[in-house]
């Protein structure tokens, strides 16, 4: 899920360079946001090596895209899309919208701590990060610092952003458009974990070897350059939505399931599609992700 477009990176360091032949042929076997100016894309940037994707796969992917999108028009609690929060007012903290967004999150928090855990295990078995001492080490103090997140603080200033402090790792600070553009539980608990991937990396890069894996696939899967920042981004909007998969899993209700799982990424379903250095667009977000992940394509396509 895209959030936190622009307000994070000044707080954080850059991420990693191209992954190694070899770490992208080990996972090619699938596993089952904005108030700074962003650069506009001068077209399609293609990475010089691409994985092999058939015509099918593309055609899901364009039709589970379409499906998030269609999805947030029709509910009622679908998410506000970036560039629309950007162009709103901004909210006082002790407007209705933004305290119902802030208990939200607060309740929510517990939750996504152990939903992004389980999510860095699996993804760093998938991708064959880890195993290393150096690695186990280092995901191990990742892990402790999800654990250690405590607080949500909503923030007028913030506007449509959430954000971390490395110097305050205990908190996610919430703009108060964004909580109120957030009015799932769905879409709140993929924000809340992309924060959380942020918090675990940390200013010692603690996923660096993830992020790079993540992104080698990515560029291989889509043709565009993913790396360095644009790759710990694509990573935290990834744990995002298994996050979220998993919570919708463990929380059944009436509704279906293509447009539970829609809430994760609806915030990217943008008229403005414009992504910069260190942010794909989103729309492209959703397509990399979808890519990554064919069950969720295959979710949001075939689910009831």
């Amino acid at each position: 899920m895209r959030v936190n477009r622009n307000s994070l990176d000044q707080f954080r360091l850059p991420g990693a360079a191209a992954l190694s032949l070899f770490l992208l042929v080990a996972t090619l076997v699938p596993a089952s946001t904005s108030a700074q100016r962003r650069v506009p894309r001068a077209g399609v940037q293609t990475s010089h090596s691409r994985e092999r994707t058939s015509t099918e796969a593309r055609e899901m992917v364009e039709v589970a895209s379409e499906t998030v999108c269609n999805e947030r028009v029709r509910d009622p609690k679908g998410s506000i899309p970036i560039d629309d929060m950007q162009a709103r007012p901004s909210l006082p903290i002790d407007s209705p919208e933004a305290l119902a967004g802030a208990q939200r999150a607060q309740r929510l928090l517990p939750a996504a701590r152990r939903l992004v855990i389980a999510s860095l295990k699996q993804l760093s078995r998938d991708y064959n990060v880890s195993g290393s001492k150096s690695f186990d080490l280092k995901i191990q103090r990742a892990l402790a610092r999800v654990e250690a997140v405590k607080d949500v603080r909503p923030d007028m200033d913030s506007r449509d952003n959430a954000s971390v402090l490395m110097r305050n790792p205990r908190t996610i600070i919430f703009g108060t458009i964004f909580l109120a553009g957030l009015p799932s539980d769905e879409g709140m608990i993929s924000v809340l974990s992309h924060e959380l991937v942020h918090i675990a990396d940390g200013s010692q890069d603690n996923l660096k070897p993830l992020f790079r894996a993540v992104a080698g696939r990515a560029s291989s899967l889509t043709g565009l350059k993913i790396r360095d920042q644009r790759a710990e981004e694509l990573t935290c909007d990834l744990v995002g939505a298994l996050a979220t998969r998993s919570y919708v899993s463990a929380t059944p209700s009436y509704e279906a399931l293509p447009r539970r799982i829609s809430r994760s990424l609806e915030h990217n379903c943008v008229d403005t599609d414009e992504g910069d250095d260190d942010h794909l667009s989103p729309r492209d977000t959703i397509r990399a992700i979808l890519f990554l992940r064919p069950a969720l394509s295959r979710d949001l396509v075939y689910g009831r």
